[in-house]
This record gives C-alpha cells, structure tokens and sequence, in this order.
C-alpha cells in the first residue's frame, strides 16, 4: 500500500523535469496511473467483501510514535476506488479541457501529490500520519484551487480554503494529540479496544469537539461552508475532483473512521445530528437562488455532505448502511454534472441558467448525460439515487420514537429542494429553444463527454443491479464504520411501504418546485441582502478586525526606536521574574553562608556605579565613552576577584576595541542633543532599577535553592580527560560548546560583511553622485 501512495508523489515530484517531453500528451499518459491503481484496489474487493483486511507498516520515526502504518478495509477500500476511479476520468477530462494551457504541467503535479495525498489519508492507520496526508491535501489543494493564480478572486477563494481547512487542521492535531495521550497509542486500530477509557476521561468532550471542527472545516459544514462555493473559482476539473469524491469527503471519511472510537454517545450524536441537519436544510434552500451552475452544485454538494454528516451522526445501523450507500451514490452523480458544467462552460463561454438552454441540440451526448445524473440526483426509479434516498428515510423512519418525525420530515424537505436543484443542473441547460448565439457550438473532445456519460451510466446500472455494490462495496463499508460484521442486501422494490410514499412525495415535489422556481438576478440580490448575518461576512469581519489590531499594535511595538525595544524587553523580563519569584514563596537569606566582601571589592563596585551614573548624567559624549571604558573595566577587576583570569582578559579586550570604535565614530555624530524629559528619565531609572533588584533576587534564591551539581561535576570531571584542559571555562568554550562558538562567529563575520557591503554600496552612491 505504501508504494500506491508513493507513485502520485513520485511521479509529481518527476513532471516538473520530465514534463516538457510529453507535450500535448500529459493527461492521457498521467492517467494511467489512478488506472493502474484503480485495477489495482479492485483485486481486493472480494477479500475484504468476505470479512478480510490488509496492513503494512513500516518504521519511520518510532521515539514519536509514529509509523507508515496502513490498513485496507471496506472504508478505507471505498474511498480509495473513489479517489483513483474518479480520478482516472478527471485527468482524460482535463487533458482536453485545459489543451493548449501553459502551466498544464504544474496541473498535473498538483493533481497527482492530491491524488496520493487523499490515498495516504484514508489509508492511515496512525492519527499523525492521518494528519500530515490531511494537511497534504489542504496544501495541494490550495495550488489547485488557485491555479488560475493571475484571477485576483481564484488566489482569494484558494486562501480563503486553506485558511479554513487549516485552521480545521490544528484543531485536529490538538485533538488527535489528546486522544494519543489518553489512550496511550497513536494507532487507530488499537483505540477501537480503549473506547471505554476514551469516553469516561474528563477531557472526551474536549477531544471530541476539536476532531469534529477538524472534520466539518475541511467538508465544508455551517458555519464554515462558505470556503466551498468561493473555491468554484477552480477550473472545472479541480471542482469535478475535490468537490465531489475526495477533499470535502475527507471530513466525512475522518467521522466514519473515528465513529465507533467516538461515536455512540449523546454528545456525537446530538451535535453531528444539528450540524449536519441544519447544514443540508440551509445549502438545499440556497442552491435553488443560484444563476451559476457551479453555484448551484456547490450549495447541493454542501446539503449532500450535511446529510453524510447527519447520517454518522445518526449512528444507529440504518443510518451507517445508508450514510455508505449515499457517498457512492453523490460521488457519481455530482462529479458528472460538475464535468458537464465544464464542457458547457468550455463551448459557451457561461454558465449562467438564465442564458443557458436549448443545448441538445448540439451537444446531445452530454444531455443525456445530464439527464441520467440529474435523475440519480432526485432519486428517481431505477437509478443509484433512488435507493440511497429509500435508505436515508429508512435510516430516520427507524430513529428513536421522540425524534423520527422531526429527522424525516427535514430529510423530506432537504430532498425535494436538491431534487430542483438537480434538475437545474443537468436538465435546465439543454431544454427549450437554443439561442442563436449558440447555433455555431460543436461538440468537444471525445476525452470531455465520455468520463461524464460513463458516470452517469454507471449511476443508473448501480440502481438496476444494487445488490452487487450492497455485497461488495457498501456492505464492508458499513462494516468498518460499525466495527462489527454487518450484512445486508440492497434491492430495487420493497413493496408499497411508507418509504416509497415519501420517496413519491419527494419525486413530485421537487419537480413542481423546479418548474415553479425561476433563478434570477432579483432573487440572488434578495439573498445577498442577507450577507451581513452570513457566517462569511462574520469571520471576515472579524479578520478584518484582527488585521487592523495587528497594525495598531505592530505598529505601537515596532516604532523604529531601539530604546523602545529595550524598554518593553526588560518591562516583560521583569513581570516573568517578579511571577516566578511570587510562586517561589518567600525569600528566606542566610546572611551566614555568604562570603565576607573585601574594602577593595566595595571600592571597586563603588566605582563601577559612579561610572554608570556618570555615563548616564554627562552630556559630553567622550566623557560617556570614557565612564563606560571604566564600568568595563571594573567589572574586569570583579571577574579577576573571583578567579576568572581568562574571562577578565576577554572582557577587557573588547571593552578597549569597544571604546576605540565608540572614539573613531564619534567624529561622524552630529552634536549632543538632550532628548530626554524628566518624566522619561525618572521611568528609565525606575525600571533598571527594579531589574537591578529582581536579578539580585534571582542570584540570591538561586544561592540558597538546593540544586544537584551533576552537569557541573561532569565538566569538572571530564575536561581533562577528554579535551585534556585544565581550565574549564575556556573548555567549555572551546570544545564542549565549540560548535555554538564556532557558528557565533560565523553570525558575527556575517554581520560583518553585511555592514561592509552596505558601507560599499554608500560610497558607490557616492561617488555617482
């Protein structure tokens, strides 16, 4: 499995030299890799339809605890067919639809690192691994949806998805961190064994709350559902692929993955079941206001993942087999109405629907496949739709007696809206009469109309014979969700039941709804009067107000003054010192262990503080480099005091090279100007004094705190035994810490050559003028 995930990253990583080779053949050769793995997933189906599954894992960085662990079961199989079947058709589409396009190589990098990102995903066994795929695949996303990067809105709306999915990303790793550390692994496996140590620890709502904000980020649920309509600014491709069976679907796949570790209590329930309810009532409903075609599949996309999310939410057995059913049934049908917008988009340069109609006649072929998706979209008869609708009003007719009504009837009311919506996507286009100026469209490459058509068919024929994918596919799906052997067989007729009454209901409804409704202009300006209480307006405000923020303070902390940098260092020195002095207790001195103080030690320091306040007071700038050369040099006597020889001569050789500096550039500085107020000068002194007495504290407690001298007897021990010095300060320096020596010099010599090439850049400018 390992080598399924290297490939796309391989050959991604290989395009960029390579690429230029292959020419106008990118995609048709490119596709043979999701083919290959496609055929490759297939050979497992029957295994894992008959209760198997398969691991590999290889060590990879084992002190965190993490591995290339990865695990093939009924879940994990379905989203992989998914990710490299659809894939396959994504990458003959985007061949011709992008035929011509300079960067098409950088396309197709990008899909590929998505591709393998979105397989490392679902096949991870090991929360950390989950998390460096799921942040893979908001990266490469981001290059995606940005690809059009000279559009001003595409670079907007592809920031505006990685800053969400992001930010759903930290709060996933946060979450995953908790839940490793409550259950002591990070294998995914493993938890299924530790549920009940998981769910009775204190901190399980704290766990469960940031893995669902990971999850509804990154699938796009209320109120963080705006990322997806803005990322509609992709090429059509991009939005057939992320927007259908992969990226939105990672939060979907990551509740199923983690339903029976978290699930199963009223806190998932309960919150999966408002968030994901009132997310599919609400896109539903926006989806019909929509003039833009991939407006309209954005929001029905959003209602179908509130549903998914609904479902999990669910929990009860009905609910999982339909939840599995139901991801197969929208990949399908949504990504074929998604590539046929783009063919339409491709021929007639629109996709408005108030333009758009009549389209038939020239591109038969892609209305019938629209016809056929958009009947599987309002679960029609003998389509896929059709039973994985039966299924979600099975799922909510079966829920607990004080809830079922109130689950039925918003499944009820979520359908006939997407019932409308699908019919305007892939029925509205190509009824009526065409307009002239569409007369001289022709149909495009076969590459754009049969990866359509063929999902299209394959949502019909799934509908005709759903027992095959019930045993093979969702079966173990429902199986790996549930974590106990399920089985069940899905058929075409159950007879004249309730389900099929409002199966009915909905079919009828939602199609005097679509006649009914007439998208317009007026309309989505009558919705956008709403914008100011949109979750979007609300966060972007608020980021509004964060950027502002950050400029008022940068700018206050950052004013361009050195002494004001200074200041503010030392003033958050001291609350950290004086904090940690407060929880230190009292300070306890034993004046008794001190060392007695010579007269010439008082002397010395006596000096060293006259000099200090001669430096500050004088207004003379050579009498301030000369008390400054004394205060060097009185600290040289007290290092001298103390047996420090050797540190005393470094000291007072750059104290002397510092004041030889300080006199040569004292010639160059304009006279002495007393900038200073009176209230400025009492605050300085106020300040370095109290850090004067916070440090002496600090020297004191340190003196009387008991402290092992392990590190100290090391050095002592061994610094003639393995540098063969008998000075320890200067073996340290020089050997124990010798690297850090050697790149502080390297730091200075840089430093250096940056001044210099500055002064040579100034006396050029110079010369020159």
């Amino acid at each position: 499995m390992l080598f399924t995930v290297l490939s796309g990253l391989i050959t991604s990583s290989l395009i960029v030299p390579f690429g230029r080779f292959l020419k106008t053949k990118w995609g048709f050769i490119l596709a043979f890799l999701p083919v290959l793995l496609f055929l490759y997933f297939t050979q497992y189906i029957v295994p894992i339809s008959q209760g198997s599954y398969f691991v590999q894992s290889t060590s990879w960085v084992p002190s965190l605890g993490i591995n290339l662990d990865f695990k093939l079961d009924g879940l994990s199989l379905l989203f992989s067919l998914l990710i490299t079947g659809i894939g396959a058709c994504i990458f003959f589409y985007a061949n011709a639809y992008l035929k011509g396009h300079r960067y098409i190589d950088r396309f197709f990098g990008y899909l590929c690192l998505f591709m393998s990102a979105m397989l490392g995903l679902v096949l991870s066994d090991n929360m950390l691994l989950l998390f460096i795929f799921w942040e893979l695949t908001s990266i490469s996303s981001f290059f995606l949806i940005g690809f059009n990067n000279d559009n001003k809105d595409s670079r907007k709306s592809a920031l505006t998805a990685l800053s969400i999915t992001g930010l759903g990303g930290f709060f996933l790793l946060a979450g995953f961190i908790l839940l490793g550390n409550i259950a002591g692994t990070y294998h995914i496996t493993a938890l299924i064994g530790k549920v009940s140590l998981i769910q009775q620890h204190p901190l399980f709502p704290l766990v469960f709350g940031l893995v669902a904000l990971g999850a509804i980020t990154k699938s796009a649920q209320f109120p963080f559902h705006f990322w997806l309509p803005g990322a509609m600014k992709a090429p059509t491709p991009v939005s057939a692929y992320l927007h259908s069976a992969t990226m939105v679907k990672a939060g979907i796949y990551l509740l199923a993955r983690f339903s029976p570790i978290l699930g199963g209590n009223p806190i998932w329930m309960y919150s999966l079941m408002a968030i994901g309810g009132f997310t599919m009532l609400y896109a539903a409903f926006h989806s019909l206001f929509r003039t833009d075609l991939k407006g309209v599949l954005a929001y029905s996309t959003i209602s179908a993942l509130g549903i998914l999310v609904f479902l999990l939410g669910l929990g009860t057995k009905d609910a999982i087999i339909a939840a599995s059913v139901f991801i197969l049934v929208h990949a399908l049908y949504k990504a074929a109405l998604f590539l046929i917008t783009g063919i339409i988009d491709h021929e007639t340069g629109t996709r408005d629907l108030t333009v758009l109609r009549g389209l038939r006649k020239v591109l038969m072929p892609v209305a019938i496949a629209g016809f056929l998706a958009a009947l599987s979209s309002a679960g029609i008869p003998l389509t896929f739709g059709f039973i994985g609708k039966d299924l979600i009003y099975e799922a909510t007719l079966h829920a607990t007696p004080d809830l079922f009504l109130y689950l039925t009837v918003a499944a009820v009311i979520t359908n006939i809206l997407l019932v409308s919506a699908g019919f305007m996507a892939g029925i509205k286009p190509f009824m009526g009469k065409l307009p002239e100026q569409f007369n001289t469209i022709h149909l495009p490459y076969k590459a754009m109309w049969i990866p359509p058509l063929l999902l299209a068919i394959l949502g019909v024929v799934f509908g005709c014979i759903p027992g095959l994918v019930g045993e093979w596919i969702a079966g173990p799906t429902a199986t790996s969700i549930l974590a106990k052997p399920e089985t069940f067989h899905l058929k075409i007729w159950h007879g004249f039941n309730l389900i099929l009454l409002l199966s009915a209901i909905t079919i009828a409804a939602g199609t005097l709804l679509y006649f009914a409704n007439r998208p317009s202009e007026k309309k989505l300006a009558w919705i956008a009067n709403f914008n100011k209480i949109s979750p979007e307006y609300i966060i972007q405000l608020c980021a509004q107000e964060i950027v502002l923020f950050s400029t008022f303070f940068t700018n206050k902390m950052h004013n361009g003054y050195l002494r004001s940098y200074l200041l503010k260092i030392i003033l958050f020195a001291e609350l950290l010192i004086a904090y940690q002095l407060y929880l230190g207790g009292p300070l306890h001195i034993k004046w008794e262990t001190l060392s007695p103080v010579s007269f010439y030690e008082v002397t010395t320091v006596c000096i060293l503080v006259g000099a200090i306040v001669l430096t500050i007071r004088t207004s003379s700038r050579l009498t301030a480099v000369v008390a400054t050369s004394v205060v060097g040099y009185a600290i040289c006597l007290i290092f001298v005091f103390y047996s420090a020889p050797d540190l005393a001569m470094t000291q007072f050789t750059i104290d002397t090279l510092t004041v030889v500096l300080f006199v040569l550039v004292l010639f160059k500085l304009p006279s002495f100007l007393n900038l200073a107020n009176r209230r400025t000068i009492i605050r300085d002194a106020v300040v370095a004094i109290v850090f004067g007495i916070l440090l002496s504290m600090v020297a004191l407690r340190v003196l009387h705190e008991p402290t092992t001298t392990n590190i100290s007897d090391f050095y002592g021990d061994y610094a003639y035994v393995l540098a063969k010095g008998k000075n320890v300060v200067n073996v340290l320096l020089v050997d124990f810490r010798g690297f850090d020596t050697m790149f502080e010099i390297v730091v200075l010599s840089i430093a250096a050559l940056g001044v210099y090439s500055l002064l040579k850049l100034r006396l050029k400018s110079s010369d020159k003028e």
